[in-house]
Formats: structure tokens, sequence, C-alpha cells
């Protein structure tokens, strides 16, 4: 199971938009990376723009190159919206879910707790963060995995308000529906990325 290993701020930087939840931790997130600055402000072509959001999306949802061709492969494959599935392929993924149903601080700790089998999917433990969850699958955590700090400190948040192709009772989660476009709320343009592997 392979992920990104190396410094996570500089790749926030890169895209312009924090990534990985650091928050408040994040400096000089307007200032691109590298020794000497920003190297001038001319406009992206579309291709650039394009790479840009490829880049984006992978990072975000911790997915390296091959598995994200996969993923596009698939959601070419399919009738209907192809934008519409490649998103519902990426917000479907189980690492993803634990961490949209506020179980996790971040999408890399809600990784974490699926690969140490702290996960169960309609009982059963599950540790591929990319197991595809279905509508009417339940996701629950384990004794153990609420004892973690981290986790429990997240479960006892009240203020949390879990998407609406998710409903959230305690530390059970239901997964209602396939999740669209409008449930995203990073700043995502899915067309963009179609039509990078499109060309």
């Amino acid at each position: 199971m392979a992920r990104y290993t190396g410094p996570k701020d500089r790749l926030s930087r890169r895209e312009g938009f924090d990534l990985f939840g650091a928050g408040a931790k994040l400096t000089r997130l307007t200032v691109p990376p590298g020794m000497h600055g920003p190297k001038g402000s001319r406009m992206p072509s579309q291709y650039g723009r394009q790479l840009r959001e490829k880049q984006k999306v992978k990072r975000l949802y911790g997915v390296l190159e091959k598995q994200f061709r996969n993923y596009i492969a698939e959601a070419l494959k399919t009738k209907g919206n192809t934008a519409e599935m490649l998103l519902s392929l990426l917000e479907r993924r189980l690492d993803n879910v634990v961490f949209r149903l506020g179980f996790a601080p971040t999408r890399a700790s809600a990784r974490q707790l699926v690969s140490h089998r702290h996960v169960l999917v309609n009982g059963k433990r599950v540790n591929f963060p990319s197991y595809q969850v279905g509508p009417g699958e339940t996701i629950s955590l384990t004794a153990k995995g609420m004892d973690v700090p981290a986790i429990k400190q997240k479960l006892a948040e009240e203020k949390y308000k879990a998407p609406e192709w998710l409903k959230r009772k305690a530390a059970v989660g239901l997964i209602e529906r396939e999740p669209r476009v409008e449930d995203l709320t990073e700043p995502i343009s899915v067309q963009d990325i179609i039509e990078f592997y499109s060309r």
C-alpha cells in the first residue's frame, strides 16, 4: 500500500490550498515552494491549470498516480456523467468516509485508523483504505479505536455536521446515497481533471 511520505507543507504551498488539514500550523501558504520565492505571475495555460487540478485532487485524497489513473479509467468506462463518477469513486474510499464522518481529524489519520484495523464495515473489520463503501453500508469504530486520544477528542466535538450523503449517530455512520459534485466542500474542478486525461 503505497503513500506519499515526503514533506506535506510544500505540497499545500504548491497548490495554494491546505491539503492536509494543518490549519494554523501551516505557514507561508501564499508563497510557492522553492528557495527563491515567486518567479513572476504568469497566467497558467489550459494544460497547466488542468495539471494543477489533477495534482491537487491526488494529494488531497492521498492517492498516487497509478491508482488515480485506475479511478479515471473506471469513471470513463461508466455511462453517465464521468466527473460525477470520478468524484463518487474518490469520496467513497473508506479512509475518506471515516474522515467525512468526523471520526478522524485528517484523511491521513483516517487512513491510519483503517490500516490498523480499527474500522468496521457492516460489523466486519476492513483494513483497506481504498475499499469502496456503498449506499446502505454502516461504518463504525472498534472499542480500541475509540480509545485513541485524538479520535476520542474528535468524537466529543458537538459542532460537527456530516455531509448530506452521510448520516452519523455517535460513533456509527451510514452511507445514505452516492456523493454528488455539489456535496464537495473543497474548491475542486473535477471537469478539468477529466479533460486532462481525455486529451
